[in-house]
């Protein structure tokens, strides 16, 4: 037997649309006492944005013409909008000019809260920084990794080029590369601490994340002081006769 439909659905749908689109989806959870995400759900499935397309299309094309410039006037050329101008997309009508992809993605993320949206992005970030501890790591001084770079094959040797990574290569690479990131890091906890409530659970575990980053930050700080070398690549170019193999 098929599931009975909720009237909330419909009811948040003419909410939705007597606000003309202007209205979040939070909004009329609470008023609906309703969880946000299954408004999010509905106005995907439903697809709310075509719905009120159609009806505002149809409105204006029900309008009657107003008094304007005479037939022929041409006082409007040459000053209208440029080509690809928004100006007359009204809003929830971006449906008709997206792929179907992204309005969904588009529509789905309508129901994030943006501070989710923040939090979800210095996780991200925070394990790409933890992540990179362990693939960029140097063992010793004497660490050396040779990755080749270029082979080629003649009619009667083999001609292979190899670049050589020393310890301080890799070091200096990480090094720089993790200051980058921790530098975009700061900067998303600076925007969340300044967006979030404070009574918001997830500062705590924000400044866990703060002070490892701190510690982090003072290491590659030191290492980078101590740091004498100049990066340096070497290229070895083998060949060999095939006679000799």
């Amino acid at each position: 037997m098929a599931r009975k439909r909720d009237p909330r659905r419909d009811e948040s749908f003419e909410l939705w649309k007597k606000h003309g689109g202007n209205i979040t989806n939070r909004e009329i959870a609470k008023q609906l006492d309703l969880p946000e995400k299954t408004i999010g759900g509905w106005k995907s499935k439903d697809k709310w944005n075509s719905k009120l397309n159609g009806v505002l299309q149809k409105n204006i094309r029900s309008t009657p013409n107003k008094k304007g410039g005479q037939p022929g006037n041409q006082n409007a050329k040459g000053h209208g909008a440029p080509k690809g101008n928004s100006n007359a997309v009204l809003h929830g009508l971006f449906a008709k000019y997206l792929p179907d992809e992204t309005r969904e993605i588009a529509e789905q993320v309508e129901s994030i809260n943006p501070l989710d949206i923040l939090w979800t992005n210095i996780r991200i970030q925070f394990a790409q920084i933890m992540r990179a501890q362990q693939i960029m790591h140097v063992e010793n001084k004497d660490d050396l990794t040779r990755i080749l770079k270029k082979k080629k094959d003649g009619d009667t040797f083999t001609e292979k080029e190899w670049e050589l990574q020393f310890a301080w290569d890799k070091q200096a690479n990480f090094l720089n590369s993790q200051s980058r990131a921790m530098g975009e890091l700061r900067s998303m906890l600076k925007q969340f601490y300044e967006l979030a409530h404070a009574d918001d659970t997830r500062l705590l575990e924000l400044k866990k994340m703060r002070a490892v980053i701190d510690k982090t930050e003072a290491e590659t700080e030191k290492l980078t002081k101590d740091d004498t070398n100049t990066n340096t690549v070497i290229n070895i170019i083998d060949s060999w006769s095939d006679e000799d193999e």
